[in-house]
């Protein structure tokens, strides 16, 4: 989907993504580009088949130039990970060792408390075709599992990282899961609300529609509530303002006028 804002700037840091053996550039540069729309920086790529730097890569990678610039080689796992204190191992199969197991979800959220402590995070991905070795995911403290489908679970590169990624950015999204698009008019005040419940009621009452006063209270109580729960814009009230009065024609108001000559006559 394309929606990127080159004049925002976004969420960075992160866990490292650490490449173990990557065969191809084009998967290089769509694991790049799914890092940085998850606001991950910190690229580490060993010992990648295709040598380093690689314009596929760089043209796969489509904008994330912030990443590519920053990425780091290394000739082996062990010196990709010598700084970190917490090191997640990416797998779809089970390898008989001895390892907590978590979904991204949840590593997310403990990355994100690792991390909130100063305390620097990594995650392991094998190459394309094989995964990662059992030496490497002995090295890590914690296998990482995706739960899908158990007869096809494979994933390719780019999206392993997109889905770990989406993961760790989304635990540490502070806004809120649903929100309404207004458009150009903003929510009604509880004073526009009101205004719209009288003129709604009177024509109501006009009608005869709530002529059964026993049930008149809870019957506005319940259109009300009715529309509280709809949330209307400013503009949406004026338009069910103008339906009503489409209906029944302009609201007919005590004439001041009449009022006037009636005081000046007596």
């Amino acid at each position: 989907m394309a929606g990127t804002d080159h004049r925002r700037r976004g969420t960075v840091g992160g866990p490292a993504i650490i490449l173990v053996e990557p065969q191809l550039g084009e998967n290089i540069g769509g694991a790049v580009r799914a890092m940085y729309n998850c606001g991950l920086t910190d690229l580490r790529l060993v010992a990648p088949r295709d040598g380093w730097p690689n314009a596929k890569a760089v043209a796969m990678a489509s904008g994330a130039d912030v990443v590519l610039r920053a990425a780091r080689l290394f000739d082996r796992v062990e010196d990709a990970i010598a700084d970190l204190r917490h090191v997640y191992a990416t797998t779809a199969r089970d390898r008989f060792m001895v390892k907590r197991v978590l979904t991204p979800r949840l590593a997310a959220a403990e990355m994100r408390h690792f991390t909130g402590s100063g305390e620097a995070c990594g995650i392991l991905f094998g190459r394309e075709r094989t995964g990662l070795v059992n030496d490497h995911v002995a090295l890590a403290d914690t296998v990482l599992t995706v739960p899908l489908n158990p007869a096809f679970s494979s994933l390719n590169l780019a999206q392993a990282v997109l889905l770990v990624g989406y993961e760790w950015f989304t635990a540490g999204d502070e806004g809120p899961a649903e929100y309404l698009v207004t458009g150009h008019s903003a929510p009604a005040t509880k004073e526009e609300l009101l205004r719209f419940f009288g003129h709604f009621e009177e024509e109501l009452d006009r009608s005869g529609f709530l002529r059964n006063a026993e049930k008149r209270p809870g019957m506005i109580r319940n259109l009300r509530n009715l529309f509280q729960r709809a949330a209307p814009t400013a503009q949406e009230l004026r338009t069910l303002h103008g339906i009503l009065t489409a209906f029944v024609g302009p609201r007919r108001r005590p004439s001041t006028r009449a009022g006037t000559k009636k005081r000046a006559s007596s």
